[in-house]
Order: structure tokens, then C-alpha cells, then sequence
């Protein structure tokens, strides 16, 4: 699996697990129809940003095990949420390597290049 660089798809975040499948990487499979391809590192301006588009994923959810997230936790985003985002001017870092180039489907690569930064991933 390759990332947005044309290189091997690196792990987005293990605490918090994150991921459409729970394993730390921004994959998808023909049942993730909200495509979590971008790893994105969490603001306070995203999360408020994606809480009002009825996404709230400040708050923990035990049901689901979802802990909340906080400023500076990694997560793969839907690519039309973090597309949203980046339209409205609060589109939260990009990790690149660990950013899936299905992405490119949905997010011009001049956009994730411009919120990119490249880090170790958070385990």
C-alpha cells in the first residue's frame, strides 16, 4: 500500500488506534464508505469545525471503545470531511507518509502538500 508520496503507506497512530480497520493505518475496504484515508494530526479548530458538521469526535464514545480525541492526537480522516475543512480554512496537519493515495481521488495532492509535515507516527 503506498501513501500520497508514492512511497510505502507508514502507521498513522496506535494511542489512539486508529484506522477504518482499528490498525493504526489509513486503509480502506469497500466498507468504508467514509474513506479514512488522511492522517491528520487533531486541532482544536478542526475538531470544533467537525463537531458543528454533526462529528463530534471530541467526546468519548465507549460503545464503540472511541476515547475522544484531543489537540495533537492523529487520525485518519474521511478525505471529503478533511477536504471540507480545508475549503473553510481550518483544515487540520497532514502526516504524508502515512496519508493514502486513494486520497488523491477526492484532495488535490497540492492541498495535503500544503497542510503536510512529515513526522514519526504517535505510538
Amino acid at each position: 500500500m503506498k501513501n500520497v508520496l508514492g512511497t510505502t503507506l507508514k502507521l498513522c497512530s496506535s494511542s489512539p488506534l486508529t484506522g477504518f480497520r482499528r490498525d493504526g493505518f489509513c486503509k480502506t475496504d469497500q466498507n468504508d464508505n467514509g474513506l479514512h484515508l488522511v492522517a491528520a494530526v487533531m486541532t482544536k479548530e478542526f475538531l470544533d469545525f467537525t463537531r458543528s458538521r454533526g462529528n463530534d469526535l471530541s467526546s468519548p464514545n465507549p460503545l464503540f471503545n472511541f476515547p475522544g480525541l484531543v489537540p495533537g492526537d492523529r487520525w485518519c480522516l474521511c478525505a471529503l470531511r478533511w477536504k471540507e475543512a480545508y475549503v473553510s480554512g481550518c483544515a487540520p496537519p497532514v502526516i504524508l507518509e502515512a496519508t493514502n493515495e486513494k486520497a488523491l481521488k477526492v484532495i488535490k495532492l497540492e492541498y495535503l502538500l500544503e497542510k503536510g509535515r512529515s513526522t514519526k507516527p504517535k505510538s
